[in-house]
């Protein structure tokens, strides 16, 4: 089982559909986070449409690719790929983003959203919730699989803000994941550096791409 559409697609139309989108729902609610769906619409779509193994049919499907959003303030964008790529996510749930008793809640919620897979709003947790995922796939395959039998075989793919990466969550998380050799981890840091408070460089001086050698 792959991603949702088999069809050909325009991958630069389908990422501006998703900042559009994003746009719309922030402005209707009056509130929200567009910085990050806009920024990373095209990594995305790469990923959905390319790599991202998942049934939009079968949300729970078992050996599904895990995804998980990190930096859960651009919902919007989870939601946008969702919609867009066939889960029972329709446009009035897309209109009622941040609303109270939607569907589409400011923070990702699972059992909330189909397609959802980990809560996620306190920064640095969807990361940490990411490697446990990971760790959980390599038991179970260790427990499961038999040579030419891969009953076990998935990735998990987190996308990350310099915000999450700022969390001491994060680096205890990240130092388990690289001591245990978690491959089938991978995590798509948004490094745009900008916060909520505007430019991290007051404050996040650290080298990210080193630390992660």
């Amino acid at each position: 089982m792959t991603s949702a559409h088999p069809r050909e697609f325009d991958s630069t139309q389908l990422a501006t559909a998703i900042r559009v989108l994003a746009m719309d729902s922030v402005q209707h609610a009056k509130s929200g986070h567009p910085g990050m769906p806009m920024g990373m619409a095209d990594i995305a779509v790469a990923l959905w449409h390319r790599h991202l193994r998942h049934n939009p049919a079968d949300p729970s499907w078992f050996d599904r690719d895990r995804f998980v959003l990190s930096n859960g303030h651009g919902s919007t964008l989870l939601y946008n790929l969702l919609h867009l790529t066939g889960y029972d996510l329709g446009v009035e749930d897309l209109k009622g983003a941040r609303q109270f008793g939607s569907r589409t809640p400011g923070h990702p919620e699972r059992g909330v959203t189909p397609g959802v897979e980990v809560t996620t709003g306190p920064l640095g947790q969807g990361l940490a919730n990411g490697v446990g995922m990971a760790l959980a796939e390599r038991l179970m395959a260790a427990q499961f699989n038999r040579p030419g039998h891969a009953i076990v075989d998935h990735h998990t793919y987190v996308f990350a803000g310099d915000g999450c990466l700022m969390e001491g969550i994060s680096h205890e998380a990240c130092s388990l994941a690289g001591t245990l050799g978690l491959g089938k981890l991978i995590v798509l840091y948004d490094d745009n550096g900008v916060s909520i408070d505007g430019d991290v460089r007051g404050w996040f001086a650290d080298d990210t791409p080193r630390r992660f050698e």
